[in-house]
């Protein structure tokens, strides 16, 4: 019988790009000041190769009184609620950020990344210079993918600002995105897999259709992002849906199906995944490995931000 720790080892040769959670882990040791002029340093970098959408008024909605209490400040007290932020400390704005989700968190820095551009809001120091451990960490920033540095970049922002501990649902995130409607929706094809449970998965998670994606698990299923914890039951992997996955856009390529005890199938599927913040012009190489019952419901789902794009190729049996 499967247990949820023996799930999330299936495909126990799928190598994912352990560098993320390692250059994660050496930023947060940074100096809130080293943190700041990294983002804006990575800022500017990844700008000159990646094009940022810039976020949609919906979106933003939430953090405009945040964004334009800041810009009304001085300069010394805008880098100080920049600080405060990166040093996790309990202010009102930290609380507030705290509790934004991911994308509206990625649109404040964006703002005031454009800002700072502009001179509205206090840049770094042009004279600025970044400690040792950071500039090892700018360097590691610029080695990786494209598709690796803007999840890097996620990472950087999405715990900074004071959390009191509040629970989940209590979460603030931009409007749910209406599913397309079904005669605008394209069907994905999967090189080695026919499955209705896994393509049924691409093509409803692409069409924001997450209340029909929801039945397609097991009441105690579970769902493993990237580096994280499974997320365990429905209301838990709904909630992560409408919070993490709106419009994003999943591209599987190919991938294989095996049996496995108890009448389980397991398969696994690489491909790419792009999101609304970085456009058509970068996707992340993932690997989708999936467990499913005797009935085809999904009992586990983890999603993997792969080593390399090589990875997207291998199927080691």
């Amino acid at each position: 019988m499967f247990t949820l720790q023996r799930a999330t080892q299936i495909f126990p040769e799928t190598l994912s790009a352990d560098v993320v959670p390692a250059i994660t882990a050496r930023f947060r040791l940074l100096s809130a000041e080293d943190q700041l002029a990294l983002i804006w340093y990575a800022y500017l970098e990844m700008g000159t190769t990646i094009t940022v959408a810039a976020p949609g008024a919906a979106r933003m909605q939430f953090a405009e009184p945040v964004l334009n209490q800041i810009k009304a400040m001085g300069a010394a007290e805008q880098t100080q609620v920049m600080c405060d932020l990166a040093n996790r400390s309990d202010t009102t704005i930290g609380r507030a950020y705290s509790n934004w989700s991911v994308n509206i968190k990625l649109g404040f820095w964006y703002q005031l990344g454009e800002w700072m551009a502009a001179g509205l809001v206090a840049p770094i120091p042009k004279d600025y210079q970044l400690s040792a451990n950071a500039s090892s960490v700018l360097t590691a920033l610029k080695g990786v993918e494209q598709g690796q540095q803007i999840t890097l970049l996620r990472n950087f922002v999405v715990d900074m600002g004071f959390d009191p501990q509040k629970g989940e649902g209590q979460r603030v995130m931009e409007p749910i995105a209406a599913p397309t409607p079904e005669d605008q929706r394209q069907k994905v094809f999967i090189e080695g897999v026919i499955n209705p449970t896994v393509n049924s998965y691409m093509d409803l998670l692409n069409a924001n259709d997450f209340d029909n994606l929801i039945g397609l698990f097991l009441p105690d299923g579970a769902l493993q992002p990237p580096f994280q914890k499974p997320i365990v039951g429905t209301d838990a992997i709904l909630r992560f849906f409408r919070e993490e996955c709106q419009n994003l856009r999943l591209l599987p390529e190919r991938g294989y199906a095996e049996p496995t005890d108890g009448d389980f199938t397991q398969i696994k599927v690489t491909g790419k995944v792009q999101t609304p913040w970085f456009g058509a012009n970068v996707g992340m190489n993932v690997a989708w490995r999936f467990l499913l019952n005797p009935e085809g419901k999904i009992y586990f789902v983890a999603i993997d931000l792969l080593a390399s794009p090589a990875e997207l190729l291998k199927f080691a049996r």
